[in-house]
């Protein structure tokens, strides 16, 4: 009788474009994800994936985060603010706890406290007056005996590695959240355990290095002297990453630049790994737990592009994303080839203002004699250069907001060329004038794809906080 209500009261449902009653989920007859990676595209909002994809692969075809089977529409606001920043975003990703812009993984009542800086311009060690540290699922992680760890391009204490593995009430505490990294030491993070990270790559040797070797430490502390110490495997270049025997379990920390690393179209592929390289070292490490492993991936240098107004250096940095969370799907598969125990999921943590100006014809893909994407409006009907109201060209691309903007007539000063627009550091025209490098980022949801164990689990629009509560289910924790 019961079912037979059940029954009627789904077909009820179906008849009235009620969805109240739903079968259900399938995710929950997975087994539980033992591994986990969290791919994280700072910055990377769906009008950057769109342009992304015609750049690389034109209209009709596909990223690899385009084919992933799971997805949903994330909301970023954060506790206080519209539009996030990176930390507070991450923060929510890795707590599941809303936090003011600027705080990494603190309790809602925590209020942003920059530290002053000393007479050298380096910040001091802060301290926060309010608000608790929450557990992040590194911690929870390293509390079930798996192994831990973070890869990035940019610096690994800037805001969005630094909400893995630390708890400060303003992301410019970058020398504390070095600190929180060094098992024993001061400003240590015990929830990580007698170990610590087991992988830690990306740029940021400054905050581990004392001012008077040209670092940005003036407690007289050098963090990777601390770290070697303990036994921790420390490398600083290309050959050395490559070099890194993957069998043994010992932590490494791999630090390739004082402060951000390069663009990848720009870097010393000898001095600074790409992040493919640095993923799959990380990986080949975290893999020989037997207890599984929770790994973070950022492809954190989308955001200083787009902070730049500079389309071209966000697309090729999105399409570098891309191709890494490609080879880490295919390096899980085969370690776990039907990732019956492992769950892949890629986001970002906010959007910015890139905008895809309409009615462009159809471009296709970038090459070297075709700028794609990144080139001149053009009509539809008879592929001339479409004109604004004042008569000049203007680009596919363009911003909401950046440092570029015409003052008065786009008309009065010389057009615009192909060649110019599709230029390395070419930056985009903008609506709203900013300083040089404060292109803001933008309030809109940015969208989430999934894959493996419990990556069903995922759909709809959710709250970045939940993507944390997700992730805990799908791992059965």
């Amino acid at each position: 009788m019961r079912l037979t209500l059940l029954a009627a009261a789904s077909a009820l449902a179906v008849l009235s474009g009620c969805a109240s009653v739903q079968p259900p989920s399938q995710a929950t007859n997975h087994a539980p994800a033992k591994n986990i990676i969290f791919f994280l595209g700072d910055g990377m909002g769906i009008n950057t994936l769109t342009a992304a994809r015609i750049y690389a692969v034109g209209e009709d075809g596909d990223l690899t985060l385009d084919t992933l089977p799971e997805s949903a529409f994330i909301k970023t606001f954060s506790n206080d603010a519209q539009v996030t920043d990176s930390a507070a975003s991450m923060s929510a990703y890795m707590t599941g706890v809303k936090v003011n812009n600027n705080v990494l993984s603190m309790s809602t009542d925590t209020l942003a406290a920059a530290p002053a800086p000393d007479a050298a311009g380096n910040k001091l060690a802060g301290r926060c007056n309010s608000g608790r540290p929450v557990a992040t699922l590194a911690e929870l992680a390293k509390q079930r005996g798996m192994s831990v760890g973070v890869v990035t391009t940019t610096r690994v204490t800037d805001a969005t590695p630094g909400a893995v593995f630390a708890h400060v009430c303003h992301r410019a505490m970058e020398n504390d959240i070095a600190a929180s990294l060094v098992p024993g030491g001061a400003g240590y993070n015990a929830a990580l355990g007698a170990r610590g990270l087991d992988v830690l790559l990306g740029g940021g040797s400054a905050h581990f290095t004392t001012t008077a070797k040209g670092g940005k430490r003036s407690d007289g502390r050098d963090l990777l002297a601390e770290l070697a110490a303990q036994g921790v495997r420390s490398v600083t270049n290309s050959a050395q990453l490559k070099a890194v025997d993957t069998t043994s379990s010992a932590p490494l920390v791999g630090l390739f630049a004082a402060h951000d690393l390069s663009f990848d179209s720009m870097r010393d592929a000898a001095r600074e790994p790409g992040l493919p390289e640095m993923a799959a070292k990380a990986i080949g490490i975290l893999a020989n737990n037997p207890k599984g492993f929770f790994l973070v991936v950022e492809g954190g240098m989308i955001d200083l592009a787009l902070h730049n107004s500079n389309a071209r250096r966000a697309l090729q940095e999105t399409v570098v994303f891309d191709n890494t969370l490609k080879a880490a799907i295919a390096q899980m598969r085969t370690i776990d080839p039907d990732l019956t125990n492992t769950l892949i999921v890629a986001t970002a943590d906010h959007d910015h203002s890139l905008l895809l100006n309409g009615y462009s014809r159809r471009t296709g893909k970038t090459t070297p004699s075709e700028p794609g994407v990144l080139g001149l409006m053009r009509r539809v009907d008879n592929n001339e250069i479409k004109l604004d109201a004042d008569g000049a060209p203007f680009t596919i691309i363009g911003f909401g907001s950046g440092e570029k903007r015409v003052q008065g007539s786009r008309g009065a000063v010389p057009h615009l060329t192909s060649a110019q627009v599709s230029a390395d550091d070419y930056r985009q025209e903008a609506v709203v004038r900013t300083e040089p490098g404060y292109e803001t980022h933008s309030g809109t949801d940015v969208y989430l794809g999934a894959i493996g164990a419990g990556a069903g689990r995922f759909g709809g629009t959710i709250d970045n906080t939940r993507v944390f509560e997700l992730i805990k289910a799908a791992a059965g924790w």
